[in-house]
């Protein structure tokens, strides 16, 4: 009879670890809904799936990347606001398709604030998200880079805000 108890006994704290572990991922799961909803509102106002960036607001959140906008750079084509290929001492940006709005953004000026320091550089391009580019990157040219005062060694990747 012992053993049976016990065996019972083991297998009701089986049982009540399932439980535990079941009621775990469904609140990760419900946690992970809402947080999904939550972004979808942030939303520039008329993205489609895929291809949005978030919403700018005041100064926004983004990852600074480097191209190079010059014929034969990494930058691929020439800009998408002209046709022309820029010299990368020039402050230039290209933005994620959201952001770069259907052109709506071009040769304006951004504000681009990062390591104590802010810069301007005018939108020329569109970092295409259908084309692998993430939805919150200001692609910049080296001018951007030295204006904010990055040590060369550090160029590539750098969370910044830009704003209008």
């Amino acid at each position: 009879m012992k053993l049976i108890s016990a065996t019972m006994s083991k297998g009701i704290n089986y049982l009540s670890l399932a439980h535990f572990v079941a009621f775990l991922i469904l609140i990760s799961m419900a946690c992970s809904n809402t947080l999904v909803v939550e972004a979808q509102r942030h939303r520039a106002p008329d993205a489609k799936e895929g291809k949005f960036s978030l919403a700018v607001s005041g100064r926004t959140k983004a990852i600074l990347t480097i191209n190079d906008f010059r014929k034969g750079g990494e930058g691929g084509g020439p800009s998408e606001c002209s046709g022309k290929y820029y010299d990368n001492s020039i402050p230039i940006v290209a933005l994620s398709t959201g952001w770069y709005n259907k052109g709506r953004r071009c040769f304006e000026k951004i504000t681009i604030y990062a390591n104590g320091k802010s810069t301007k550089a005018m939108v020329v391009d569109e970092c295409d998200t259908s084309r692998g580019c993430r939805n919150n990157i200001v692609d910049a040219s080296e001018a951007v880079w030295k204006a904010l005062g990055v040590p060369k060694k550090d160029w590539g990747w750098l969370e910044i805000f830009w704003s209008d």
